[in-house]
């Protein structure tokens, strides 16, 4: 039989939850199954191609809900999981206990593990190192910054590969190792370190030019890359280099849009300490930040 799965494409998580998801599904219902695999990427407003859903059995893991009636399994943990209020009414009037969500995983392969092991019986203990930083890469869980920059693990070096790959044929063979191999197996791969090693490169240039074009005030670090050929950076990079900051703000280019980040530093000890009273807007239990804009220089 088919089973065709649809994973959040360029992505660890998303990568990892494919693997895990095979593995389950072959040792739990289907083991003479053969798989094939569909990178999706988030826009605006995805629709899902009905020739997506070729497969005998049709999963979606790490990606958004769709309503398609041949859609057999779907496992996600995002807040941004339903496209409108009709899918997510068609979730919740689902009975087959195949269509899984849980905003509280801080990663897909994690809670595709958890519900496995205690609604299937099924357990893959070869597999705990790939769960483990499934959680601390789209966790961000990291411990410092340091871990977070410097590529250090196995996990790291592939996430820089996987969310650069040009296409998808290179993230579905790593999808394809990591269900039975160790992280460090797959890295020492030729085709991989011949994809890692400029990337690394790249990357390491990134923190310099971020180094170079970064302003400091109030607890905050300003940088603009417009004009750069760079598309996308580490977003731990200006807590790496200064790590006394609370806040960033950036501006960066792609092929098709400047992007405008705002973001917060996850080891600072006060996020809304005394040198930033006007960051006290609060929604629900976290800083709002809302008037952090207003600060940013001309």
């Amino acid at each position: 039989m088919l089973e065709r799965v649809l994973y959040h494409n360029h992505c660890f998580d998303g990568a990892a939850s494919a693997a895990y998801f095979s593995r389950f599904i072959a040792g739990a219902f289907h083991p003479d199954a053969e798989f094939r695999y569909t990178g999706m990427a988030h826009t605006a407003s995805q629709m899902f191609d009905p020739g997506l859903f070729d497969g005998d059995e049709n999963a979606i893991v790490d990606f958004k809900y769709s309503s398609d009636p041949r859609l057999t399994w779907w496992f996600d943990h995002h807040q941004s999981a339903f496209l409108n209020e009709e899918d997510a009414e068609h979730f919740r009037r689902d009975t087959t206990g195949r269509k899984l969500y849980d905003p509280s995983y801080k990663s897909c392969t994690s809670f595709i593990c958890a519900v496995g092991r205690e609604r299937f019986g099924f357990s893959a203990p070869d597999l705990d190192d790939l769960v483990h930083w499934s959680l601390i890469i789209d966790g961000a869980q990291y411990p410092d910054a340091k871990t977070a920059v410097e590529m250090g693990a196995p996990a790291m070096k592939l996430t820089l590969v996987i969310e650069a790959a040009k296409g998808s044929a290179t993230v579905q063979r790593i999808i394809g190792w990591m269900q039975h191999r160790e992280l460090t197996e797959i890295v020492a791969e030729p085709e991989i370190q011949a994809l890692y090693e400029p990337l690394y490169r790249r990357h390491m240039e990134s923190i310099e030019l971020i180094r170079s074009r970064s302003q400091r005030s109030d607890g905050v670090v300003f940088f603009d890359l417009a004009g750069h050929d760079i598309e996308g950076y580490n977003k731990f990079v200006p807590y790496y280099l200064f790590p006394d900051a609370t806040y960033t703000v950036s501006v960066s280019p792609s092929s098709y849009r400047t992007k405008i980040s705002v973001g917060s530093n996850p080891w600072a000890p006060s996020i809304c300490g005394p040198h930033t009273p006007r960051l006290r807007d609060r929604v629900g239990d976290r800083c709002a930040c809302a008037t952090l804009l207003k600060t940013v220089p001309a």
